[in-house]
């Protein structure tokens, strides 16, 4: 063969990630925003040298995914000893996917498969196809893929030169014969870092002369018995995770992407996007390295020096007649960048300045005082109740908002200084000085700020205290700026601030029984914690105060997700009441169940064994009972026997139907009956499920201790649970309002298609309708068949289903399902029009938008990755349709609770699932409530399509739904 013409570079982006950050950890690149670059800049270093230096003619760069891949399936314990990610390598991720999009190269990336098994993949069908192959990364795994055309190439570092690594160097490395015993040599050693166990002991001397005399481990262990000494004793005792091991280590070369060299071609960067990126990141040289050019109208020059300043001596303690004492060692020395974040800008090159220390509270000037005496808690108060705004933290027991009780209670309003309130575990004494502070919490005039201040909202409430004013949340006004990022105060803190806050495992130590609670903090060492909360979350408050209306998210953060918060703590604080008894007698139904039906596939299968075993199950139904000829298995080796698998074989095996019911049954009585008892609160007796409004990116709610979204109610026995849940008492029912198909009430009104619009409003089946027109038959001869398979097609059409996607989930040809969709779009050609339109609109602005303004981005909407542009085109077309119905019953809630609150009603609002909304129904007030909930949540937000609810009354949900 011909040495190749076309030079292909594949980049293991992860492993080059992190060896950028880590070569800045001790001098971090911070701009004047106080982002720390470290990682993006190593990176960007690192691929213009290559782009440079070694010319490639393809290129493209693999990421891992956060989803578990075939080796998390295989062994749970699999990289699971690993740290936490660093705060500054996860925000630098989104950075780096940016500049690789801003430079013209493709981002490769697939859910289940690490990156080393997609460079693999690509890389042997490259070289296959006439490529020489470089695979970028310091990782030694790679040793197993080199070849004659597929090399490692390890970058510069700390003064080394670039390294090529080919088929001897690996032989040597190793010491072995083949470049396939690679594998065999880290089997036996392991990986403490991935946690992948080999053999104790062994390392990789040891495991050079076992596999030198033994060739593979497979062969090692037929001779276990020959090996003499502990040794000896580790490979008999520990041989299968060395097989393990093998297995885990093995990097899989045959995943599902494709190499299409065209996608992989160098190609020249986006100007436009490059200077962009690169001014955010400060990266001025760098610019110049790329774009050969300046910042218009500059000359480059020298780069000033940092300018200084003392943080200024603010602070209100002295009003109080106090001596004022500071905290910390003195006052720290801090770039004037860093000191205003609000917009200071730095006016040297981020590239070549000295970089700026990571801040702390032992190198940041504060105040934090402690509050512990009357005359100083009256001060204090005194000088809340003239502020505009204050910010305010609870410490406390528990992470259980409803059972938590007060520790103390912090106050911001100057940044910089902060003061805590001590409260004691005496409860009548806590409520004492908790009243003291009513006036403040109960001002209407003051606007109440925190992080999470729904949790406060409901501490206070366990007091007797209802937090009164307008309502501002750091982490919901980050969660509308960035709604597909983290939103903890911690990192908020690192990404706009260039803080490092105390962090809480340093006052109560690690998750876990020994892990004491804040009550059992000196009170020096908590005001410093609790203060700092406070202070940190007022800085971070400035921020996004203004970055919210640039955004344009002021008004649905004021008018949606702020009065919301309201709402939500109250239904949490009322919670619902759970039948124990239905539930206990339910659980001993499903354990009966269960025995009956793993007897009758004992019967079927002729034997008994663990259903729960995949491994077992395997055998069962492929090796002795034969089900089918050729059986998948999966990465392992073992036969597939998952969800799919089973379903397909249901209709003509009567074992495979069976395993699914027990499963089934065994997830209900786990899950749901056998646990939500153990959620009931000791204080209230009811269950208190908490609602997240900062987790789900197109705004929809999800819910925790219960997940009611995932109660299942599509079979008997899982809508059975919902009987659980009653009234409060014998003068209540419970009263059900569910949204009846509001997305495609929603996606009509947004297409505009007049067929579908005149279908809801003059209430017509939608299903038999878009069945009617797509199979041109008269409405009178649409069947059942029909109607299912528009119905499928009609929620489908929602989520960009495909014609594989339909055929799958209708269980019919490809080749129909794609002749269904085609006559889908011919009878509402609105829809195809809009979806069009709004995916055109997205690949120019990179995000969509909800009816009310709320953003989704999708910066993968231009990616020149097939898989990656596809998932965004789908998530642009379904965005603005469920974050809309978000949007709508968010609204809907907001206003029903406050005609509940004017009407005075003795009825509650108690849950939320997906489009329905559950109440607490005092019978006296049924009809109207009944006729206030339909009214109001129809008129949510008025669109061209007419909103129906369906209401039900029941002596518990079930009944009601």
């Amino acid at each position: 063969m011909d040495k190749p013409v076309h030079k292909l570079f594949l980049l293991d982006a992860m492993a080059l990630i992190y060896r950028a950050h880590f070569a800045f950890i001790k001098a971090p690149r911070i701009t004047s925003k106080g982002l720390n670059t470290s990682a993006v800049f190593g990176f960007t270093n690192t691929l213009l040298e290559v782009l440079q230096k070694e010319k490639p003619t393809h290129i493209g760069v693999a990421f891992d995914t956060s989803a578990p891949t075939f080796r998390h399936v295989q062994y749970e314990a699999y990289k699971a000893q690993r740290e936490a990610q660093p705060e500054d390598i996860t925000v630098a991720i989104p950075l780096v996917k940016k500049l690789l999009e801003a430079m013209c190269i493709p981002i490769l990336v697939l859910d289940g498969f690490e990156a080393d098994d997609i460079i693999g993949t690509i890389a042997k069908e490259a070289s296959r196809e006439g490529f020489e192959v470089y695979m970028m990364t310091p990782d030694k795994d790679y040793g197993q893929l080199v070849e004659q055309y597929v090399h490692i190439y390890k970058p510069a570092f700390m003064g080394k030169g670039a390294e090529v690594l080919g088929v001897q160097q690996i032989l040597d490395r190793w010491q072995i014969q083949r470049i396939d015993q690679v594998i065999d040599i880290l089997g036996l050693m392991g990986d403490a870092v991935d946690n992948i166990p080999g053999i104790p002991g062994v390392g990789e001397k040891t495991a050079q002369k076992l596999i030198a005399e033994y060739d593979t481990i497979e062969n090692l262990l037929e001779h276990g018995a020959e090996i003499k000494g502990k040794l000896g004793e580790k490979v008999r005792e520990f041989g299968h995770q060395a097989i393990l091991s093998k297995q885990l280590a093995t990097i899989d070369i045959k995943v599902p992407v494709p190499f299409d060299a065209e996608d992989l071609t160098v190609c020249a960067p986006n100007t436009e996007k490059i200077i962009a990126l690169f001014d955010e990141l400060e990266f001025k040289t760098l610019r110049q390295r790329v774009l050969g050019t300046s910042a218009p109208g500059t000359v480059a020059a020298p780069a000033p020096a940092v300018k200084t300043k003392v943080a200024p001596k603010t602070g209100q303690m002295d009003l109080f007649g106090n001596p004022t004492e500071e905290i910390g060692h003195q006052p720290a020395i801090v770039s004037e960048n860093i000191a205003d974040p609000d917009g200071a800008t730095y006016d040297g090159d981020a590239e070549t300045a000295l970089p700026v220390t990571k801040r702390t509270i032992d190198n940041t000037f504060h105040r934090y005082h402690t509050v512990d005496t009357p005359e100083l808690v009256d001060s204090l108060v005194h000088y809340l109740s003239l502020q505009d705004a204050i910010c305010f933290d609870t410490e406390t027991t528990s992470l259980d908002a409803v059972d938590a009780e007060l520790v103390g209670i912090s106050f911001a309003y100057t940044a910089g200084e902060a003061f805590y309130i001590p409260v004691p575990a005496d409860q009548a004494l806590a409520q004492e000085i908790v009243e003291r502070f009513r006036p403040v919490f109960e001002n209407e005039s003051i606007e109440k700020i925190g992080q999470n201040i729904k949790y406060d909202l409901l501490v206070l409430k366990n007091y007797g205290i209802d937090v009164k004013g307008k309502l501002s949340d750091t982490m919901l006004a980050h969660y509308l700026l960035q709604p597909d990022k983290r939103h903890g105060m911690d990192i908020l803190s690192a990404s706009y601030l260039n803080y490092e806050p105390v962090s809480i495992t340093s006052l109560i130590g690690k998750k876990g029984v020994k892990q004491s609670t804040m009550r059992d903090v000196g009170i020096p060492e908590i005001t410093q914690y609790a203060g700092e909360d406070a202070d940190i979350t007022l800085q971070l408050h400035h921020i996004f105060s203004k970055q919210l209306p640039k955004a344009q998210a002021e008004t649905l953060f004021r008018n949606v997700e702020m009065p919301l918060v309201k709402v939500l703590a109250d239904m949490e604080s009322t919670g619902v009441r759970l039948n124990i008894s239905a539930l206990n007698e339910m659980s001993v139904v499903l354990e009966s169940d269960i025995r009956q039906t793993e007897s009758e596939i004992f019967e079927i299968a002729g034997q008994p064994f663990n259903i729960s075993s995949p491994k077992q199950l395997g055998e069962i139904l492929f090796d002795q009972m034969k089900l089918i000829a050729k059986p998948k298995k999966t990465k392992t080796g073992q036969y597939a026997t998952g969800e799919e698998i089973l379903s397909e074989l249901e209709n003509d095996h009567a074992i495979a139907r069976k395993i699914l019911d027990y499963r089934e049954l065994q997830k209900l009585k786990s899950t749901y009956v056998d646990a939500l008892p153990t959620l009931v609160s000791p204080r209230t007796g009811r269950i208190h499920t908490s609602y997240n409004q900062a987790v789900a990116a197109t705004g929809r709610l999800s819910s925790t201790n219960p997940n009611l979204q995932n109660i299942p109610i599509r079979t008997p026995r899982g809508r059975e649970i919902r009987k659980a849940f009653v009234p409060d008492n014998e003068d209540f029912q419970i009263l059900s309002a569910d949204y009846s198909q509001i997305e495609l009430r929603i996606m009509a009104a947004f297409s505009k298609d007049e067929s579908m619009i005149e279908a809801f409003n003059q209430g017509r089946d939608i299903h038999a309708t878009t069945a009617s027109k797509v199979f041109k038959v008269p409405l009178e001869e649409v069947t059942s068949d029909m109607r299912r398979k528009s119905k499928m097609v009609n929620f489908g059409i929602i989520y960009g289903i495909s014609a594989f996607g339909l055929s799958q989930r209708l269980s019919i040809p490809r080749g129909e399902a794609a002749e269904i969709i085609k006559a889908y779009f011919e009878e509402f050609p609105a829809v195809k029009g809009y979806m069009d339109q709004v995916i055109n609109e997205a690949r120019e602005k990179e995000y969509v938008e909800t009816i009310l303004g709320r953003r989704r981005y999708v910066p993968d909407i231009n990616s020149r990755n097939q898989t990656n542009r596809g998932y965004a085109e789908r998530n642009a077309i379904n965005a603005p349709i469920q974050g809309s119905a978000a949007d709508m019953i968010k609204v809907a809630m907001i206003n029903i609770h406050d005609f509940i609150e004017k009407e005075k009603l003795k009825s509650r609002m108690i849950l939320q699932v997906h489009d329905e909304l559950v109440f607490d129904a005092h019978r006296d007030e049924i009809t109207f409530l009944k006729e206030k909930v339909d009214e109001l949540m129809q008129n949510a937000i008025i669109l061209p399509v007419k909103m129906e609810t369906g209401i039900g009354i029941g002596a518990n949900w079930l009944e009601a739904h």
